[in-house]
């Protein structure tokens, strides 16, 4: 869908239906939203944020990030940034990396899963997003897949089973081409190869179309405007446009709350953008066209891409040709009926997926 055209302009913050809304008003907004979740869960069943302390926008200052459950919450320091982590279980790492518009709690169902499965699950933030630092510059695809890797040999370990959503997909099949030694497997959602995305999005009309959000995003200040306006109602549209056939469970109200909660937390809107601000601007720059090229190198770590038949922001065709760039066991599973969000939409087909195949010592093509 198209990011709808605003007549606003400047920096100072979203307009409301009485004006300007500056940071101050956001930032009391978001602390009566949180004092009322601190006080109680809503009849929704909206989570609580974590009481703790934490980094700039954990509690009462625009969203909610360090949210209470059987995991545990901390920050580790890479590529000269610091991330915030949520982590479960003992074993093997799996990393978990988000996408958009979300942060490091959609894969709550999964934290859960892989722990009980023997594996030690770690979703981290990305760069700009939920409880991790918002640098002012370092959101090219090259920068933050060090990003993840760095996290890896904060976490201690010699190496990970990377499973990525959407933008996080992105970053997974750059940082297997960049760093396969520290990457054990591949797993990624709704996402094509990012060669495969540049082609798709300059020569498919229709993908071209599914993904006119990014090319929307190309506007200065506009986008990060319309993301946090209306406690950022934009996003739960999107999460609601992109998913498949609703059910009970997903997208409710109170998980779209969680969404634009975070949204609200200063920055964070800017500092989504980014990246997807890099992928089309540096098309014809010579940082893009060198990074095309570098993404020529096949990865080399098996892999599972997974996708719902109906998702509308990638279409199936988009991703489906992904497996040229892969020189390893690949496997490819298309989740019928399903959106963009499959790993939320159905959480136990996801998982059982992910486990099963993570734990065959021999994955097929």
């Amino acid at each position: 869908m198209t990011v709808p055209d605003s007549s606003a302009s400047g920096t100072e913050g979203p307009e409301g239906p009485e004006g300007p809304v500056g940071p101050e008003d956001q930032v009391g907004h978001a602390r009566q939203a949180d004092q009322a979740r601190q006080e109680g869960p809503d009849k929704s069943g909206a989570p609580r944020s974590h009481g703790s302390p934490g980094p700039a926008g954990v509690t009462g200052i625009g969203g909610p990030v360090r949210l209470d459950g059987p995991w545990t919450h901390r920050d580790v320091a890479a590529n000269g940034a610091r991330f915030h982590i949520a982590e479960l279980g003992d074993g093997p790492l799996v990393l978990l990396l988000h996408g958009f518009p979300q942060f490091w709690w959609t894969w709550r169902h999964q934290l859960t899963a892989l722990a009980d499965a023997g594996f030690r699950a770690v979703a981290m933030d990305l760069r700009g997003v939920g409880g991790s630092d918002r640098t002012p510059r370092g959101y090219d695809p090259a920068n933050l897949a060090l990003d993840i890797t760095g996290v890896i040999r904060s976490l201690g370990e010699p190496d990970a089973a990377l499973v990525g959503h959407d933008m996080g997909g992105y970053l997974a099949w750059t940082a297997a081409v960049m760093r396969p030694k520290l990457v054990r497997r591949l797993v990624v959602s709704s996402m094509p190869h990012p060669r495969r995305w540049r082609s798709s999005m300059l020569s498919d009309f229709a993908q071209s179309r599914a993904g006119s959000y990014v090319w929307g995003f190309q506007r200065p200040w506009v986008p990060e405007r319309q993301l946090v306006a209306d406690e950022a109602a934009l996003v739960g549209r999107l999460i609601r446009d992109w998913a498949g056939p609703r059910t009970p469970e997903f997208p409710n109200d109170a998980v779209v709350d969680v969404y634009r909660r975070a949204m609200c937390i200063p920055s964070t809107a800017h500092c989504s953008i980014e990246p997807y601000r890099w992928m089309v601007r540096s098309l014809a720059r010579p940082d893009g066209i060198q990074f095309n090229r570098r993404m020529k190198r096949p990865v080399r770590v098996p892999t599972l891409h997974l996708h719902g038949s109906l998702d509308p922001a990638i279409r199936t065709r988009s991703s489906a040709g992904s497996g040229e760039y892969v020189e390893a066991p690949y496997r490819w599973r298309l989740f019928d009926g399903l959106g963009h969000f499959p790993h939320e939409e159905d959480p136990a087909g996801f998982s059982a997926e992910l486990i099963s195949w993570l734990k065959d010592p021999e994955p097929d093509r």
